[in-house]
């Protein structure tokens, strides 16, 4: 899909200006296939991180307070959405009429056997599979793709090919990352799908965006004329 966003402008100012990760980074020819992503925590991080969505720079969310471990590089796909479409996936298949997007570009896992030193780098994954996180009434869903060439999971397709424990462990990161003491976590995980409705989350997201942000086609219209 071509960045209507930052083509022309972007990327001339792109020779002088870091492009923003979520609207300035090109998903992918081959999307929903393979993905462009954009990482932003580690394996080794014990601080949250998350993408400023205004500066686009990297900032610190909070400090792990317990010592969860994430099983899986973390991030999103640019030029993504969790809005509309993605939710009224997440209505049909759980059979719940009260779901909304949670309105964050949509998450990634990633896994690779490789120990890579720090986030905010860009990454090619291929998408094997996911899980549908309903985080209160939010559909907060994490894409759980493969490094593309990585030795150990880079041949995988769909998720059935991944050890279940590796599941597990993505899992039980993202229902307990948050607990704190005396709180109760509205978090649930519905069930795991396979690559094909991972890749119909990725689409429905990649139009969540476009219907979004539809009105920089007019902005950019004006520009070129």
């Amino acid at each position: 899909m071509a960045n209507r966003i930052m083509d022309p402008i972007g990327r001339l100012m792109g020779l002088r200006y870091k492009s923003h990760p979520w609207h300035g980074v090109e998903i992918g020819k081959n999307a929903p296939d393979q993905l462009t992503c954009f990482v932003e925590m580690v394996t080794t991080d014990t601080v949250k991180y998350e993408v400023d969505k205004v500066s686009g720079y990297l900032k610190i969310d909070r400090p792990q307070k317990y010592s969860n471990v994430l099983p899986a590089l973390y991030g999103f796909i640019p030029q993504t959405l969790c809005h509309k479409k993605v939710a009224e996936l997440a209505i049909e298949k759980i059979g719940r009429d009260d779901i909304k997007g949670d309105y964050d570009p949509l998450d990634i896992c990633i896994l690779t056997e490789k120990s890579i030193s720090h986030g905010n780098i860009l990454a090619e994954a291929i998408p094997i599979g996911g899980f549908r996180l309903i985080d209160r009434n939010q559909a907060d869903d994490k894409i759980i793709a493969v490094l593309k060439d990585d030795a150990m999971y880079g041949a995988m397709r769909e998720i059935s090919e991944c050890p279940a424990p590796v599941i597990e462990r993505l899992k039980h990161y993202f229902l307990t990352y948050k607990d704190l003491p005396n709180t109760k976590l509205d978090v649930e995980i519905t069930h795991t799908y396979d690559s094909d409705e991972a890749k119909e989350v990725i689409r429905r997201s990649m139009e969540d965006y476009r219907m979004k942000f539809e009105d920089f086609d007019s902005l950019l219209s004006q520009v070129e004329a």
